[in-house]
């Protein structure tokens, strides 16, 4: 597999779109019901440090970050979103993308990488580890998914090189 990371385009959001509605299929990646338009995600997320992992001739994974706070003390402080499409899980997809991930966001000067990730996606948690991430707490009954049912967030940073 030719895999290749480059910075997102607008023209990418039908495939991220079509991974990220495979990624609220699981129930383990997002509380969020609806794949928003592009013009939602674009808001809604930094013109920065976003990345597409590109691979046997279509998109099959993405990263980008959002704001935590609109608050100028946290201008270096974003969540991750990272989804991969399913026919590439356990393909080192994902830990390419987050490792180029917090390489790019250092560069754009971001001091701390944060990931909400549900307590029971045991891939994603093995991930964010193996990439300098670190345990900070555990959200109990942080948000309703859509069965109605409560789920705990593990709550999980890197620090980069600066700051």
């Amino acid at each position: 597999m030719n895999l290749i990371i480059r910075e997102t385009s607008p023209a990418d959001w039908p495939e991220m779109a079509a991974i990220y509605k495979t990624g609220m299929e699981t129930g383990l990646a997002t509380f969020a019901a609806d794949v928003p338009a592009y013009a939602d995600w674009d808001a809604s997320h930094l013109p920065v440090c976003r990345l597409t992992a590109v691979a046997d001739g279509g998109i099959v994974g993405w990263a980008a970050l959002s704001p935590v706070s609109e608050r100028p003390c946290y201008a270096g402080v974003a969540e991750v979103s990272l989804y991969i499409a399913p026919a590439f899980w356990r393909r080192g997809i994902g830990g390419a993308l987050l490792q180029r991930l917090c390489k790019v966001s250092e560069k754009a000067g971001f001091w701390t990488l944060e990931s909400l990730i549900m307590s029971d996606n045991a891939a994603s948690l093995k991930l964010h580890e193996k990439c300098g991430f670190r345990l900070l707490g555990v959200g109990e009954k942080r948000g309703k998914d859509q069965s109605g049912r409560w789920r705990d967030v593990v709550f999980m940073e890197r620090r980069n090189g600066i700051g």
